[in-house]
């Protein structure tokens, strides 16, 4: 009987695990398998928030949050229009996600430790890079948030909002009077009837409140520092990760279909024909990555196709062309300046 030696046997092991590393189908797990049968994904959302989410007074829903919604259900239904919306405020999101009323979370929510580790539930990754500031009357005197000092800030419970503004308010002894509310909508109107000295929420919303609420947006003024860093994105269930994959990996690939110059307008041209193997391989052109989570192999296509690529959804919703005016910033891509980056879709 021949002895193996200990480089033959690690030779050996590491054979048997390359082998057993190959790529598999992927299975579908309970979530997917009940949008199939339903038809339809189901998303919460805002009640109301510009840019992310709010309904037109015919129903349809828009914004950046929405947007993800529909190139999931691009993606896994071949229709981005299959998608119910379910809007629900600060307070009821994380129930409606644990106990399954909803499929996803896509609500302008702030990835942190605490969320991610013990209510039940995955951040699928950051769709918006965002951080929280105030926003004063402009007749006033305050130009900065260090000018605060015992002011009366209108700000809504159940939210990272919260915490954040005493932990400004006691690291730079400003004895800041929280005025707080359960509802968006009661802290926002409080503070334009002069209730409360200023407003705080993630900068994006101040600039979407400021333009949908105020009756002169001139006429208040965003302060410019930002007291924290609010990475927002959606989130999925615990216990499902083939759905977990999916939500993940939609994002990616709106962002990697901004890197490689892969728009709405373009998509079904490059599918056709590119000699950009990367390109190639988003689309399912020249590699069926789709069966690894189990979609067709235009799943990525699919979702471009349905709402544009990272750039085109920010551009719409949110940017310098939008009501809201923000600008990329930290939410441009990696190669200009940004945070946006993906892992590789292969």
């Amino acid at each position: 009987m021949k002895l193996l030696t200990a480089k033959t046997l690690f030779a050996s092991v590491c054979t048997t695990a390359a082998l057993g590393m190959a790529a598999l189908p992927a299975q579908a797990g309970k979530t997917v398998d009940a949008i199939k049968a339903r038809g339809q994904l189901i998303c919460g959302v805002n009640t109301g928030l510009a840019g992310f989410s709010a309904a037109d007074s015919q129903g349809n829903w828009s914004g950046l949050d929405v947007d993800v919604c529909k190139a999931i259900a691009a993606a896994m239904l071949g229709d981005a229009n299959k998608v119910k919306y379910v809007p629900l405020n600060a307070q009821q999101r994380f129930t409606a996600l644990q106990s399954g009323e909803i499929d996803i979370l896509s609500r302008n929510t702030t990835w942190t430790l605490t969320r991610d580790a013990s209510l039940g539930m995955h951040f699928t990754g950051t769709t918006y890079y965002d951080g929280q500031g105030f926003m004063v009357p402009a007749k006033g005197k305050v130009k900065s948030a260090k000018q605060l000092k015992g002011a009366t800030v209108c700000v809504q419970s159940g939210t990272t909002t919260e915490k954040n503004l005493t932990d400004f308010s006691r690291a730079n002894g400003l004895n800041i009077k929280p005025v707080v509310f359960e509802k968006q909508e009661a802290s926002t109107s409080a503070y334009f009837s002069g209730r409360c000295q200023a407003f705080t929420t993630d900068a994006s919303g101040l600039a979407s409140i400021r333009n949908k609420e105020a009756k002169n947006p001139a006429d208040h003024l965003i302060l410019p520092e930002l007291i924290s860093k609010e990475p927002l994105g959606p989130s999925v269930r615990r216990g499902d990760d083939e759905f977990f994959a999916i939500a993940k990996w939609v994002v990616f690939a709106l962002i990697e279909a901004e890197e490689y110059g892969i728009t709405q307008a373009n998509v079904d041209a490059l599918k056709a024909k590119t000699d950009d193997p990367v390109v190639g391989r988003i689309l399912g052109g020249s590699e069926d990555t789709g069966k690894l989570l189990g979609l067709d192999k235009s799943w990525a296509a699919n979702a471009i196709k349905a709402v544009g690529n990272y750039g085109e959804i920010f551009e719409r919703n949110v940017g310098p062309k939008s009501a809201l005016g923000m600008p990329r910033g930290n939410n441009n891509l990696w190669n200009k300046g940004g945070f946006m980056y993906a892992p590789p879709v292969r």
